[in-house]
């Protein structure tokens, strides 16, 4: 058990039965009154996001989840599939991890980290860069050299476009950052 003052951000704390991750956490002290820690809650279940404030010596006990590696395998409507270490196959549900769809492609060789709660998924995080091929992008316009010149391409294997630097091309292969979407380099 932890009290609301030795929270932190990052921290996950079961409120109401809930698993809670700790998004901000500011503490105050005033000269007449108790001392109270404002924080802003992501609930893990639903997503939802909520600010309250607690008494600082308010106690919380500390919820307990698994993470384990794991890599992409395909996508078997309305799940997405995942192989451990121990070739399992863990089932994810597309709400669980927005953002990530992005860069799924069948049989990706990138290691992924899930994390669940209670046997379910409720997160899953892709490594901070990952490599991809570019299916298509236009061509470069000719004398456009003027700054920092992007262009929408397309990755192969999904839909999604990314915008990359005015020389790369078709078949190319590219490094993109997974926290901020921004492509990174040309490999």
């Amino acid at each position: 058990m932890k009290t609301a003052m030795e929270l932190r951000v990052g921290n996950v704390a079961m409120v109401d039965s809930v698993p809670m991750i700790v998004q901000k956490s500011e503490f105050t002290k005033s000269g007449r009154n108790a001392s109270v820690v404002r924080m802003k809650l992501k609930n893990l279940l639903s997503n939802a996001v909520r600010e309250v404030v607690y008494r600082a010596d308010e106690k919380f006990d500390m919820a307990i989840l698994d993470q384990q590696d794991c890599t992409y395998s395909y996508f078997s409507d309305p799940l997405y599939v995942f192989v451990d270490s121990e070739y399992n196959l863990i089932e994810v549900e597309a709400d669980s991890m927005p953002g990530v769809l992005n860069y799924l492609i069948d049989g990706m060789e990138d290691v992924c980290k899930l994390t669940s709660y209670n046997g379910k998924v409720i997160s899953v995080e892709l490594p901070t860069t990952i490599v991809r091929e570019i299916e298509y992008t236009e061509p470069a316009v000719r004398g456009d050299t003027s700054g920092k010149v992007m262009k929408l391409a397309k990755l192969k294997g999904t839909s999604y476009q990314i915008q990359v630097a005015a020389f790369v091309e078709i078949g190319d292969m590219i490094e993109v950052d997974t926290r901020t979407n921004e492509f990174k380099k040309r490999i």
